[in-house]
């Protein structure tokens, strides 16, 4: 599973926000040129929009590995041939090193342009007036909504406001290696799979010398299994916890407990020095019979792994509960930007240019604009398909909309990190972790009562 956010910069990121969410290496600040050639742009592509042609300079923010950041540099070059008077300088980084860059900038209102934006900060982003409300430009059409369902759109909307943009959908999974299973001798993962399951193949990788996986992680799989029995993680309004039944937190963590003790699991010591990119993914190093993921991070795996791996949904009961469409991530742009036409602009080429999308090749998620997905169709690789047919899938499943982060989520999140390692290192019970949990984060979502 990917590492999650290091919460350790928490506190600053909150103070950061209000004043205006091992230490890494900041992240590369380069422009565009001299990357590989790209493909022809469109009409769309060259269609130059920008109302001036003065110098602009757009700072433009993601994060990701390696292959992320060679294919969006040609897309970059691509709009830079569009637009001749625009330079672009790209900003990248690993997700935990992007966030902890994102921090000062935010504390010194100096924002990129263009933000990727996880759906996890809009709320406190948004909230302290950082992003821009791009509903009015998808109003007067400068971004072309034409071809993207209002579903899609609801994905990066926050107190009635657009805040972001989605690059694409998808959805919590599990992707697997089917030949180091079977060589276990261990039933393969299926759409009906249970953590019963997931533990009986556990004790068979076990006796390999193979991890089930590298770690399932706290926040997003902990949220499915509420979801899974009739809870959720936080509720719609922001204002608690989105579950009564504390025992569902214990029998979670009791079953993961388990699971490590039992070296089902990477050492905790060993998970903190993870980057969280697919490079360093246990499963793609042959380390692991599984990582517990997001589907859109399913075609990397595999083209760096160089051999077969399947997707599965993450172990039931109650799967169909449990599952939900997701924005992957997307595009914000910052309310301070100087160059805000041009930052639209180039959020629309993202979004809505064929050309440039079948350089993506969906990498960042289903795309949501349906041109876009019946134009890339015929580039997709055996894994990028898999991927489609997967969220295709899922999106049967899914029963209801997750909540979209409410403020204070952060602060939950590092409280569910702090206490789930409590557990694993057994200087707390489950039960009591539990308890701790789910009174101090009412705490803290409490404050969102009007």
């Amino acid at each position: 599973m990917r590492k999650t956010f290091s919460f350790t910069l928490t506190s600053l990121l909150m103070t950061a926000l209000i004043g205006c969410s091992s230490t890494p290496s900041a992240p590369a600040s380069t422009g565009a040129t001299g990357t590989p050639q790209p493909a022809k742009p469109t009409q769309t592509a060259q269609a130059d929009t920008s109302k001036s042609k003065d110098p602009i300079k757009l700072r433009v923010a993601w994060w990701g590995g390696q292959s992320r950041h060679d294919y969006t540099l040609k897309m970059i070059d691509m709009y830079e041939k569009a637009h001749p008077n625009v330079k672009i300088e790209a900003e990248y980084a690993a997700f935990d090193d992007y966030w902890k860059k994102l921090v000062p900038q935010a504390a010194a209102n100096d924002l990129p342009d263009v933000i990727q934006m996880s759906v996890a900060y809009i709320s406190q982003f948004g909230d302290r007036g950082q992003l821009e409300d791009l509903g009015p430009y998808l109003q007067k059409g400068t971004i072309d909504k034409s071809s993207i369902s209002d579903s899609y759109l609801k994905v990066g909307q926050y107190n009635g406001k657009q805040y972001q943009l989605t690059l694409g959908v998808n959805a919590l999974a599990v992707a697997y290696d089917p030949q180091m299973i079977k060589d276990a001798g261990a039933t393969l993962p299926s759409n009906n799979w249970t953590w019963d399951d997931l533990e009986a193949i556990g004790a068979k990788l076990k006796a390999k010398g193979k991890l089930v996986a590298a770690n399932i992680d706290d926040r997003n799989y902990l949220s499915f299994y509420l979801r899974s029995n009739g809870g959720n993680l936080f509720r719609p309004d922001g204002t608690a916890l989105g579950y009564t039944d504390t025992k569902l937190y214990t029998d979670y963590y009791t079953r993961l407990q388990r699971m490590y003790n039992n070296g089902y699991l990477l050492s905790l010591d060993k998970q903190a020095q993870k980057k969280g990119v697919p490079e360093d993914d246990e499963l793609v190093l042959g380390n692991a019979g599984t990582t517990f993921t997001w589907s859109n991070l399913f075609s990397a795996d595999s083209a760096i792994a160089k051999r077969p791996l399947e997707i599965a949904p993450p172990p039931g009961p109650n799967i169909d509960k449990g599952l939900f469409l997701q924005s992957s991530q997307g595009l914000s742009v910052s309310k301070n930007s100087k160059n805000k036409e041009e930052a639209i602009s180039f959020v629309n080429f993202m979004i809505n240019d064929i050309e440039a999308n079948k350089i993506m090749k969906g990498e960042r998620g289903v795309p949501i604009s349906t041109k876009v997905q019946d134009a890339i169709k015929p580039l997709l690789s055996p894994a990028d398909q898999k991927v489609v047919d997967y969220v295709a899938w899922a999106g049967t499943q899914t029963k209801s909309d997750n909540p979209i982060d409410p403020i204070g989520a952060v602060e939950v999140s590092k409280l569910l990190t702090d206490t789930s390692q409590q557990i694993l290192y057994n200087k707390i019970s489950p039960a009591d972790a539990s308890a701790k949990f789910f009174k101090d984060s009412n705490a803290i979502l409490a404050k969102n009562k009007k």
